[in-house]
């Protein structure tokens, strides 16, 4: 799957972009119509720890889904997000399944 990367106030290194690709490419094996997904990484401007902003918006036939986790780090928010797609996905899934 193609994956759009955009980050905002800082650039992210190859080693948050691979890991990035390989757990959206998981997201993947729980629903295989994804036309694409974009995501846009930020860090804000304030002294909490929690100033890592994650949100992935995927694109699937006839439907859009869009998940935004704050989290201590990236990989951390990257993950929950994509825990929360593959639990939206799964739902899509069976609702397609029910009216087929």
């Amino acid at each position: 799957m193609k994956v759009n990367t955009q980050s905002v106030n800082f650039n992210a290194n190859s080693k948050l972009i691979n890991f990035l690709q390989n757990r959206l490419d998981k997201v993947e094996t729980f629903y295989s119509k994804v036309i694409s997904s974009d995501v846009y990484m930020k860090v804000e401007n304030t002294s909490a720890k929690e100033n890592k902003i994650v949100e992935i918006k995927i694109t699937i036939p006839k439907d859009k889904f869009v998940v935004k986790k704050q989290c201590k780090s990236f990989e951390e928010a990257v993950d929950s997000a994509c825990s929360s797609l593959e639990r939206r996905l799964i739902k899509q899934k069976e609702k397609l399944r029910l009216q087929a």
